[in-house]
């Protein structure tokens, strides 16, 4: 990774290392680990790239999942995550922490994945949203189908979304954030995130109707 002026770092765990017991580094990035976002998050700010380490380790999964509902798949996600990671490590200075770090993370997430969603607005692919429930053994066939079509009903409905009410939807039926929460995530009021999740939800309700 490289710094804020353009040289070259060296990235974290890269320190030669002889003789028992973990690394330097790793000895420094567990000592941290219990460390509270916005505390890690100031470190990282000052150039300490454990710290930033410790931060990404731990809001990783959190960020590909929700990339991953938005995006539809894997490879795109895994883009999508890394470049908010990077574009974080270089605002981080700036970083005044007036929301929590995992929220900033989550905006700069969003709207890397909005980015991506407006320039192919395309349908949602089926692993976009999680899987149904494994079927039991004893449910009939025809049951199974059922289910699997209301799934597929579901996804195509997704996808139809507008890119902005599905951001919406995705953050509060999937990661259960507050509408406060969203609207700072999607940089708007918590009227408008109302407004987008109304709409969301009367336009699946409609698509969901046969399937009721």
């Amino acid at each position: 990774m490289s710094d804020r002026t353009g040289s070259t770092r060296r990235p974290a765990g890269a320190r030669p290392h002889s003789g028992p017991g973990p690394p330097p580094d790793v000895q420094v990035r567990d000592s941290r680990t219990g460390l509270a976002d916005r505390l890690l998050a100031v470190r990282a700010g000052e150039g300490d790239d454990d710290a930033f380490a410790v931060l990404v380790h731990r809001h990783s999964s959190p960020l590909l999942a929700l990339a991953h509902h938005l995006l539809g798949n894997r490879a795109d996600a895994e883009d999508a995550v890394q470049d908010a990671f990077l574009s974080a490590w270089r605002q981080l200075p700036e970083f005044r922490h007036d929301a929590a770090f995992g929220t900033w993370m989550y905006r700069i997430a969003t709207n890397r994945c909005l980015t991506t969603l407006r320039s192919r607005h395309r349908a949602l692919p089926l692993d976009a949203i999680p899987e149904p429930a494994a079927h039991d053994e004893g449910s009939s066939p025809p049951r199974a189908a059922e289910t699997d079509a209301a799934a597929t009903a579901l996804a195509q409905a997704l996808g139809e979304l507008h890119p902005d009410q599905r951001v919406c939807w995705v953050l509060r039926e999937l990661h259960g954030m507050h509408y406060e929460e969203i609207a700072h995530v999607t940089g708007t009021s918590e009227q408008t995130v109302r407004g987008r999740l109304f709409r969301a939800r009367h336009a699946l309700k409609e698509a969901m109707g046969p399937w009721r």
